[in-house]
């Protein structure tokens, strides 16, 4: 039977990811009380999505990396980053915040020479160079030389653009080439989109009237 750990557990509208970081505004009592008692036990805690009708079963660990402001009325501005994938088994309610018994999972493939990934991972650090207006935390020498597929397909599915249902998609993927690959025709829709809503403003600014293709285009990539 799979080992089960015991964590703080913190529902938002939101899905964090391994490597992604996330500021996160601690302002309801019981979320204070878990915080500092994490800060006091150097220990993380899980985030796990609630859609406004039900907690998702998949989540992720929030290590904090720093508190960034303290409020006089014990409210927090902190910077915590995604760890751990954990799977829920069973909702504690013995404290003021919530708790859980978890346990952890990773990617189960292994990338193997026939994935063909080469050409999927080229088309990813290209779109990355192309979304320049895209807040992106990348530094190909992160990497040490080698593109892991799994930390890139993570990096790509934490950028603007992707809804929480969407990332709560990859975050429970166990192939990090299947993910890699679904990450990257996300990824080319958002650049595409983001390039002709540039065009159009740049149109719009100028008075002028944007091309009836491009907002085809728009549209089509829209409904994607």
């Amino acid at each position: 039977m799979t080992e089960t750990i015991t964590i703080p557990l913190f529902p938002l509208g939101l899905v964090l990811l391994p490597g992604m970081r996330l500021p996160l505004h601690i302002f309801e009592e019981r979320y204070k009380q878990m915080i500092a008692d994490c800060l006091a036990d150097h220990r993380p805690f899980g985030i796990v999505l609630f859609d406004g009708q039900a907690i998702h079963s998949v989540g992720c660990m929030a290590r904090i990396d720093k508190v960034m402001k303290r409020y006089d009325d014990g409210r927090m501005d902190i910077m915590t980053r995604g760890g751990e994938r954990f799977v829920l088994r069973e909702l504690i309610e013995d404290r003021a915040y919530l708790e859980a018994r978890v346990f952890f999972f990773d990617d189960t493939e292994k990338v193997s020479s026939d994935d063909n990934l080469e050409d999927v991972i080229e088309t990813a650090m290209n779109l990355l160079k192309e979304a320049s207006d895209i807040d992106i935390e990348f530094d190909p020498s992160n990497f040490g030389g080698r593109i892991d597929p799994k930390q890139l397909s993570f990096l790509i599915a934490a950028l603007e653009g992707f809804a929480p249902a969407e990332r709560q998609g990859l975050l429970e993927m166990t192939s990090p080439s299947e993910r890699l690959k679904k990450c990257v025709q996300a990824l080319s829709r958002i650049v595409v989109r983001n390039r002709l809503t540039r065009e159009i403003q740049k149109m719009i600014g100028g008075n002028g009237q944007p091309p009836r293709s491009i907002l085809r285009e728009l549209e089509d990539q829209l409904k994607r």
